[in-house]
């Protein structure tokens, strides 16, 4: 079988390697499969669901994921100033999701270029927070008051913060980047905000509903592939990706063909 083969701290390969096997009694295998069936993982594409691959490819773990966090909880409302924090794959898809509901703008902050760039396609005014400091440039558009809807798409604590100070009274933060250490919850200026906080990860209730929006044509994530590859090419497409801010990636593809 061919694999990905780690040889130490930047050295990989991608290798033809024996069948494994379990060797100590705590050893296991598993194998991981593109697609899971089971309960509501499945979903069966109808015939009016356009072909867009790409789209297909991405919709559950991009865009489903701003639908779970961001359309159930009702982040996002007509006529909102929109921050999202953050333009990888999932803040753009916050982007485009976030439009479906007819903001009166839509903000991105993001340090990387490529990725600002990206963000502008889409309709977004883009910050850079090494240039311009985010929370005056959105209480300058804001009169002063800061965001109606910031939602957080990156998963650091300064990037949760930032959307604690960029967000008015009575506004709304949606946590929607996946956390790994503690961030800080400022209760001694929030307390008195009346500021609303929601946090979740993408369940499959949310998937009828993407395949809903993609079949209308309201959806287009095509766009956040941004390198495509052959399997035979893999060790590459990984490289890529691994460097973003380098090469631009967002999405990358690796197709069998």
């Amino acid at each position: 079988m061919r694999a990905l083969v780690y040889h130490g701290a930047g050295k990989k390969d991608w290798e033809s390697v024996a069948d494994p096997e379990p060797v100590d009694p705590t050893d296991a295998v598993i194998r991981v499969d593109a697609v899971t069936i089971c309960g509501t993982d499945l979903h069966i594409l109808g015939g009016d669901v356009p072909e867009v691959p790409d789209g297909l490819v991405l919709g559950h773990e991009a865009v489903g994921t701003v639908v779970a966090t961001g359309r159930s909880v009702g982040t996002v409302r007509p006529g909102d100033t929109v921050v999202v924090v953050g333009a990888g794959p999932i803040g753009l898809a916050a982007v485009t999701t976030a439009r479906l509901f007819s903001p009166s703008a839509v903000i991105v902050v993001d340090p990387a270029e490529p990725r600002r760039r990206a963000a502008e396609r889409l309709g977004a005014v883009a910050i850079d927070p090494a240039a311009d400091d985010p929370v005056e440039v959105v209480r300058a558009k804001t009169g002063g008051l800061g965001a109606d809807a910031a939602l957080e798409a990156v998963g650091i604590p300064e990037t949760f913060e930032l959307c604690t100070a960029l967000v008015r009274p009575g506004g709304r933060v949606a946590n929607i980047g996946v956390h790994g250490r503690p961030a800080t919850l400022h209760l001694e200026t929030l307390w008195i905000r009346n500021v609303t906080i929601t946090t979740g990860l993408v369940d499959t209730r949310t998937t009828p509903t993407l395949l809903r929006l993609l079949a209308a044509g309201q959806l287009d994530v095509s766009s956040l592939v941004t390198h495509r590859f052959r399997m035979a090419d893999f060790l590459e497409a990984y490289d890529v990706f691994a460097e973003p801010g380098r090469t631009g990636a967002l999405k990358v593809l690796v197709t069998a063909g």
